[in-house]
């Protein structure tokens, strides 16, 4: 259950994010689009390949977002993991871990979660490992208590 509310409030910030790319898009669109030219044909040409700079940023921002939630959906929240991989909810001695995507800390009931991929460097500590197994992470000792 709580692995749900976890995925539910990734997906909602990311299809935030993803409206936010879209407003911005339209917005540098609007503003390259409505750009009149002046009598300095420079600065004029130079506006709009700033704006167009800005439609493609926010570009790239929009289809990461998107296919990060594409990503996320495909976890099965019924699975049950032997060892930490990919959508996999790691309880430790330390700290609490959704492995799916770097979003950062999310709070559930007043409990943190970490939401962290595996290629950040937790990741690849906790990448395989099994309940009960420890490991040396910045010179702690943690244990994994649970895999869910």
């Amino acid at each position: 259950m709580v692995k749900k509310q976890i995925l539910e409030k990734i997906i909602r910030l990311l299809e935030q994010k993803a409206t936010e790319a879209e407003i911005a898009i339209a917005s540098a669109k609007e503003s390259r689009d409505s750009e009149t030219k002046s009598s300095v044909g420079d600065k004029y040409e130079t506006g709009r390949t700033l704006m167009q700079m800005e439609v493609e940023k926010n570009r790239v921002q929009l289809n990461k977002h998107k296919n990060l939630i594409n990503e996320l959906q495909k976890i099965d929240l019924q699975k049950k993991f032997d060892k930490v991989e990919f959508g996999s909810l790691v309880m430790t001695t330390q700290n609490n871990y959704f492995i799916s995507t770097a979003i950062g800390k999310v709070e559930i009931e007043g409990t943190s979660f970490f939401c962290i991929s595996l290629a950040s460097p937790i990741g690849k500590e906790l990448y395989t490992k099994k309940a009960g197994d420890s490991f040396s992470f910045q010179q702690q000792e943690v244990k994994i208590i649970d895999i869910l």
